[in-house]
């Protein structure tokens, strides 16, 4: 297990991972030379060169490891990394602010009856397969809640990832460490008022395909897809969490509150 972000040595072990986008491996090389390059399970700290999309795969690569993850902005969308510089790393990686994220565990049944289950930092969400609608009924620690929704989709999502495909779909942007998580429907055609909840972060959502043959269903964790669900069952993860570096000028809560008020 790493050590608490606040207490990363004076000289770390750093282990440098890069995505494929133009400029990642010329800055894998740069920094590579700067200050070596350690292996990840022997690191002090990771970090991570690209966008969220790598960032978010350095997580579920890595991310059982316990060790604290510093990204650097690379690719086209950055809300989880710094900006990127090839000078003062340590200066940088001293000051960082840590934000502690816990992710969501996916189980997901399929009509084949197998199991599968998945991580997921931003999101899970159920997404029609085909042009029929879906439905789907909603239950919440093991109670019903909602009998039919007829939706494209719905999802749940955690605050770190109410930010992206959750607010794309109009739900909540969540503030850090309020352990809530969202509860959003994507495109809702009945009850078509019905805008989805806020819920305490240790609820239990299970959400039960209706009619999964005339109307498939497809479930993500983050970007891992399982086909044809019959039943996706999700709840905040008991044992695993991440803990992501930020510069204290543009830390994660700062960067979420800021969101909200984008004109």
């Amino acid at each position: 297990m790493s050590q608490p972000a606040h207490q990363i040595p004076a000289q770390p072990r750093i282990a440098f991972l890069a995505s494929a986008v133009d400029g990642a491996r010329t800055a894998l090389d740069t920094l590579q030379r700067a200050h070596g390059q350690a292996a990840p399970e022997d690191a002090d700290v990771l970090v991570a060169l690209g966008g969220d999309g790598f960032m978010l795969q350095t997580l579920h690569r890595h991310g059982a490891l316990g060790k604290p993850v510093y990204g650097m902005k690379l690719g086209s969308v950055g809300f989880l990394m710094n900006h990127y510089r090839d000078d003062a790393l340590l200066e940088r990686l001293h000051a960082a602010e840590p934000a502690v994220l816990r992710p969501l565990e996916m189980l997901a049944l399929t009509e084949s009856g197998t199991s599968t289950g998945s991580l997921a930092y931003n999101e899970v969400s159920l997404l029609r397969q085909t042009r029929q609608a879906a439905h789907v009924a909603i239950d919440l620690n093991g109670k019903p809640r909602l009998d039919e929704l007829i939706c494209d989709g719905v999802m749940v999502a955690t605050a770190a990832g109410s930010t992206a495909y959750n607010y794309s779909a109009h739900g909540p942007i969540l503030p850090l460490g309020s352990s809530v998580i969202a509860l959003t429907p994507i495109a809702a055609f009945r009850p078509r008022r019905w805008r989805g909840a806020l819920l305490k972060a240790d609820t239990e959502v299970r959400f039960r395909v209706l009619d999964p043959y005339k109307r498939p269903v497809s479930a993500t964790a983050d970007s891992h897809e399982v086909r044809d669900v019959v039943e996706v069952t999700i709840r905040e993860s008991r044992d695993r969490t991440v803990t992501l570096l930020f510069d204290p000028e543009h830390n994660l809560e700062e960067r979420i509150l800021a969101e909200q008020f984008v004109a």
